[in-house]
C-alpha cells in the first residue's frame, strides 16, 4: 500500500501480518515469506516503471523511527542506486560473511554473522553470494531478532536490503558527537562477545 506521508517520489508500506503482530520476531513462516515475496514483486514493479532501485527496510520500534506498532516494512523506490550502495567495496561484505568465529546462525547458504566493525552492538550482516536469497534472509533476520529479545529484552532496530545483503543495526547506543560528527563509532561489546551471546541465546 502507498505510504500515507512519503518522503520521497514513491514510498510504499508492506505490513507483514493480518494478525496484531509488534515484532518481526513473532512471524510465521508463511508470513516471512509473504513478506519477501512482496519485496521481490514490487522490486520487478519499480524496474518496469523506471526505477533503478528499490530500498526495503524496516525500522522496528520508537528508537528506530517506526511510527506504527504494528509489524511492516517500507519500500522506497529510487531512481538511482542510494550513496551508502555505491560506496560499498565489493567483496568486502563476503570477506565479512565469511567469518567463521562472527557467525550467529546459517540457513541455505545464508549466514548472520556478527560485523567486525559494527557501529552498535550486536550489529549484523545477513548474505551469501552474490544475489541474496530474501526469503532464507528473512527467515534469520527473524531468528536473530528473537535472539537479540532473549539478551537485551524487546529492542528498537533497523535493517534494511542491498542486492547482496541485509544489514541489521540494533538501537542499544545514542549517536553522540564522535559517531555523528567525526564517523568514528563507539561500540561497546567486542564482536566476538556479541557472537557468542547471540549464538547461546535461545
Amino acid at each position: 500500500m502507498p505510504n500515507l506521508y512519503p518522503a520521497f517520489e514513491r514510498q510504499e508500506v508492506v505490513v507483514h501480518s493480518p494478525r496484531h503482530v509488534r515484532t518481526f520476531a513473532e512471524l510465521t513462516d508463511a508470513e516471512v515469506e509473504a513478506t519477501a515475496r512482496a519485496w521481490l514483486e514490487r522490486g520487478e514493479a519499480a524496474r518496469a516503471d523506471g526505477f533503478a532501485y528499490v530500498h526495503a527496510l524496516v525500522n522496528e520500534g520508537r528508537a528506530a523511527g517506526s511510527s506504527l506498532p504494528h509489524s511492516h516494512s517500507q519500500l522506497v523506490w529510487l531512481r538511482e542506486p542510494p550513496p551508502e550502495r555505491e560506496r560499498e567495496r565489493p567483496g568486502a561484505v563476503a570477506e565479512l560473511l565469511g567469518e567463521n568465529d562472527l557467525l550467529v546462525a546459517e540457513e541455505d547458504g545464508v549466514r548472520a554473522v556478527v560485523h567486525r566493525c559494527g557501529r552498535a552492538p550486536y550489529e549484523l550482516l545477513i548474505g551469501g553470494g552474490e544475489e541474496i536469497d530474501v526469503v532464507a534472509a528473512l527467515r534469520l533476520l527473524r531468528e536473530c531478532v528473537r535472539r537479540l529479545r532473549a539478551i537485551e529484552g524487546p529492542l528498537a532496530w533497523n535493517a534494511w536490503l542491498h542486492e547482496d545483503h541485509l544489514e541489521v543495526v540494533p538501537r542499544l547506543s545514542v549517536l553522540a558527537g564522535v559517531e555523528l560528527g567525526a564517523g568514528i563509532y563507539v561500540n561497546t561489546v567486542a564482536p566476538e562477545d556479541a557472537a557468542a551471546a547471540l549464538r547461546a541465546a535461545t
